[in-house]
């Protein structure tokens, strides 16, 4: 059964506000056992917050917008917030401590199964209403959390396709507890200066497949989360991510910072990674633990920006765990694989654990090419640790490879070169203080 939007009353002319007609027919459609609810095409649906629900496939026609509306207060879905935002005392890249709750939201639905969200129609999220300070380099929102565009719980065989997310002013798409997820042809479109509007967070999540999507995103382009507030929820594991194209002002490809659970059994495989901050960070900062990844295929790209507003420094690999703060009983990362990687940049290979646990091990690089090149006149030989106790930042020489407070690591027909225009910042190519590092042929 198609259920068009039009039919219950939505004016789609972009003025109006059509959430009740949309959803009306999302309601009877959920009721009448499932099908299509349509946007069709030709038309801009504006809306405050939307419940999806079981066995409904939102579906907006090539054309067709469903874009947020410009009052906040029509995201206040469960009446918790009072509806009246001011600017924050301080940005959001200094107090970003979040939980997983958000108080305002756009696409909701919660302990649903067979939900899909499909076409190749557009979701706005309208970010401009959510603006706060802007700089050159940065817009901080107005306040945190802000709303996520979909944010969908423990849903059970979910469908997400070919449809364009855009316009995003905090995490795009935001996964909690869901089960055997499809998510296949997206693009995922938002602004490269706005902060913490990440592109897909799957948080306690298992069997999710990430197929064939393009991502451009600030903060982080696909991130793995295991907030504290979903618990429940168990480990964020069984996931493939392949064939996408990425892009970010922080990382492409990141665990954490939120970490209380167990990331395990995940692919990484076949993806191009360009203009980024940071390509791939493991940032473990909480109880949980890393194991059993393998990253092949890439080809990386990156560069530095702002270090003032966005954590990394231009890092094609970051593997970091040290405590949140002093209460932290930090996990462990382990069983980790990089194979057939080619990276240029502006920086290398940096690794860093605590220094009381040495809690980083089996770490492996197999044909892994890391080129060194200058791109910008952003200041060179700074380590970034945020989020952790104190300021988070170690200044020394930059290096291709840089490694301490680890266990073993293995290099294998590596090649970790840099040109010219670094060699003024490069006293020393490498550092190690590792308990036990294997380099073979090929290495440099």
């Amino acid at each position: 059964m198609v259920y068009d939007v039009l039919k219950y009353g939505a004016k789609g002319d972009g003025s109006s506000n059509d959430a009740e007609a949309i959803q009306k027919a999302i309601d009877e459609c959920s009721a009448s056992g499932g099908g299509r609810v349509l946007l069709s095409g030709g038309h801009t649906y504006r809306s405050g917050s939307l419940v999806l629900k079981s066995g409904v496939e939102l579906h907006l026609e090539m054309g067709a917008v469903l874009k947020a509306t410009d009052s906040i207060e029509d995201f206040d879905l469960f009446g918790k917030d009072a509806g009246v935002k001011k600017d924050l005392d301080r940005p959001t890249y200094e107090m970003c401590d979040y939980n997983g709750a958000p108080t305002l939201y756009f696409i909701y639905a919660k302990d649903a199964e067979n939900v899909a969200i499909t076409g190749f129609g557009r979701i706005d999220g309208n970010e401009t209403i959510f603006y706060g300070k802007e700089t050159k380099w940065h817009i901080d929102g107005k306040f945190y959390p802000r709303a996520p565009l979909l944010y969908l719980v423990n849903i059970r065989h979910l469908t997400i396709e070919r449809v364009t997310l855009s316009g995003s002013a905090f995490w795009t798409t935001h996964l909690i507890g869901c089960q055997d997820v499809l998510i296949e042809g997206v693009r995922i479109l938002n602004n490269l200066r706005l902060a913490n509007c990440d592109g897909i967070d799957p948080d306690h999540c298992k069997n999710v497949r990430i197929i064939g999507c393009h991502i451009e995103t600030a903060d982080d382009c696909i991130v793995f989360k295991n907030t504290a507030q979903n618990m429940e929820y168990g480990p964020c594991e069984n996931i493939v991510v392949s064939g996408c194209t990425l892009m970010s002002t922080s990382a492409a490809i990141k665990f954490g910072s939120e970490s209380e659970d167990i990331f395990r059994n995940i692919v990484v495989e076949n993806c191009t990674i360009t203009r980024t901050n940071r390509a791939i960070s493991m940032q473990l900062r909480d109880k949980g633990c890393i194991e059993n990844v393998i990253f092949s295929n890439l080809n990386i790209d990156t560069r530095m920006f702002s270090k003032l507003h966005w954590w990394g420094s231009a890092e094609p690999i970051a593997i970091t765990a040290v405590k949140r703060n002093e209460a932290t009983d930090i996990g462990y990362i382990k069983n980790i694989t990089f194979s057939n990687i080619n990276a240029l940049g502006e920086n290398g290979i940096f690794i860093f654990g605590d220094e009381d646990k040495k809690n980083i091990s089996g770490i492996t690089f197999d044909k892994v090419n890391i080129s060194l090149t200058k791109r910008t006149d952003h200041e060179k030989g700074i380590y970034d640790i945020r989020p952790t106790i104190g300021e988070g930042l170690i200044h020394d020489s930059h290096r291709v490879l840089y490694a301490k407070n680890t266990g073993k690591l293995h290099f294998r027909d590596c090649r970790l070169t840099f040109d010219e225009s670094m060699k003024e910042y490069i006293k020393e190519p490498i550092y190690t203080e590792a308990s036990d590092v294997e380099i073979n042929r090929g290495s440099n």
